[in-house]
């Protein structure tokens, strides 16, 4: 069991923080939101309450609404005389915030939240009797300390741990200054691919240290463990269930585009019609207004019968006060009209958003899908392409069998083993490791003198096969040049 509780750790950069995602953190959504929220979501009002974010000092406090986290953001880098790079722009385009989230296993984090309480997870259940447990607060003081130490106090500007979602986390949220100060992405969690993945790495790593004496462990990747520890069926099945759920998260999320559509053009009709009632009344009011002007002026200078002229404009002010009363109601009620389509087209703009990130992730999905496949294939077939090639070679003549020298098929035919493992290692960039092996099993070549190394630019396709080729030199006979350590 101890094996499959797990940490999580996931870091999104984002162009600045939405009012609707500080909303998100901080749960500072009005009756409507929260109705949709609970309507669209797993969430559980009834355990809100439980929920508390972590500040300065790593105190632990309730979630202070009274600011946005883009507010908390502006006020930071104001205090330490540091510019916001997408200020002023119409649209932002820099990477100001690291969007980070850490957790662990479902039944893990349930035991840290709640320890032996039965939470009743059925959507729409009342946990108002649920207490929150001090292990969660101990554990996200922990993190708390973590986020710190890596990336700053001061630019941890939200660390919101939420309780009330079927798998208890933090949502923490950091502006990402180098050490000259200035804000940058690229800098403290990679520019490209291979650099952020290196980084991602190390950070998992750390915090893996944090979550030992939590009981969490640091999951195996992929990229280093190798792919072979799942069969071609786990892997098809996998990643055939992934885009499975992506798809239905598209088309779950296209409907509620839908929905989402139809209330803001109910929420449009009203707020035109609520607009032009209350002009209606402005200039009802305005000609009553005029009119007790003009009797006033008439009873002033006694002109008219003042008894007649008296009862009118004590009409007229009758009048005029449930004008004024209506005019009221229509304005407030048009200023809720005007908020809740704000609050529908901020949910229409976040719902479209998740929809870019899903078909993102949906067409990374089934590239990794027909990537696994290839893999396998490739994987089934290489090994009796070389040995056929092996059997094949020495009934060549000569002649035939010249033209193959100084080959890598060849090469792979006579040492594959050897050169997939030192190929291995130059992937993974240890390039030390890789001259050991290749030295201490008979090579020690290579033709070049030149800093071996990942291009910022090239694919993980193109980086393998340098690799290969850079192996096979490596494992030639001794006398050649081995690649400078960089």
């Amino acid at each position: 069991m101890a094996e499959s509780i797990k940490q999580v750790f996931d870091i999104r950069p984002g162009k600045g923080m939405s009012d609707g995602q500080s909303n998100e953190h901080q749960r500072n959504w009005t009756e409507r939101g929260w109705e949709w929220a609970t309507r669209h979501g797993n969430y559980d009002r009834t355990r809100e309450r439980l929920n508390f974010e972590i500040v300065k000092g790593g105190k632990v406090v309730p979630v202070d609404k009274s600011k946005s986290i883009g507010q908390r953001m502006a006020e930071s880098l104001q205090s330490r005389g540091i510019k916001d790079p997408n200020e002023g722009l119409s649209e932002p385009g820099f990477r100001t915030v690291a969007n980070i989230i850490f957790g662990g296993s479902r039944e893990r984090m349930h035991q840290l939240a709640f320890g032996n309480q039965r939470v009743n997870f059925t959507h729409g259940a009342d946990n108002s009797h649920i207490c929150r447990n001090k292990d969660i607060e101990r554990w996200a003081q922990d993190v708390y300390r973590f986020a710190c130490e890596h990336w700053g106090e001061d630019n941890v500007v939200g660390f919101y741990v939420h309780l009330d979602e079927l798998n208890p986390h933090v949502h923490c949220s950091v502006i990402p200054m180098d050490p000259r100060g200035r804000i940058s992405y690229n800098k403290v969690f990679g520019g490209n691919k291979y650099d952020s993945k290196q980084r991602f790495y190390f950070y998992h790593d750390e915090f893996a240290k944090v979550n030992e004496k939590w009981g969490m462990k640091r999951g195996t990747s992929i990229a280093l463990s190798g792919a072979k520890h799942r069969t071609t069926e786990e892997y098809r099945r996998a990643l055939s269930e992934e885009c499975t759920t992506l798809e239905e998260q598209v088309e779950n999320n296209r409907k509620l585009l839908g929905e989402l559509l139809a209330d803001i053009r109910f929420a449009e009709k009203r707020v035109k019609g609520l607009g032009t009632m209350t002009v209606n009344l402005e200039e009802k009011k305005k000609q009553m207004i005029a009119e007790m002007e003009a009797l006033a002026e008439k009873l002033k200078a006694s002109r008219g019968d003042s008894e007649e002229l008296r009862k009118k404009i004590s009409k007229l002010d009758l009048d005029l006060q449930k004008v004024l009363d209506n005019l009221t109601d229509k304005r407030g009620k048009l200023e809720e009209a005007n908020r809740q389509l704000s609050e529908l087209r901020q949910i229409e703009e976040e719902t479209r958003e998740r929809a870019v990130e899903y078909r993102r992730e949906l067409k990374a999905a089934t590239y990794d899908l027909e990537h696994q496949v290839r893999y396998r294939l490739a994987d089934a077939l290489l090994g009796d392409i070389l040995n056929e090639f092996k059997s094949l070679l020495p009934a060549l003549d000569g002649e035939g069998q010249n033209l193959f020298d100084g080959t890598l098929l060849k090469d792979v035919a006579e040492r594959g083993e050897d050169i997939f493992k030192c190929a291995i290692y130059l992937f993974a960039n240890y390039v030390d490791l890789a001259t050991t092996f290749a030295e201490s099993h008979g090579g020690g070549g290579g033709d070049n003198d030149l800093p071996w190394g990942r291009k910022e630019d090239e694919d993980d396709r193109a980086w393998a096969k340098r690799c290969l080729i850079q192996a096979s030199r490596m494992m030639k006979p001794k006398g050649g040049k081995n690649v400078r350590r960089k």
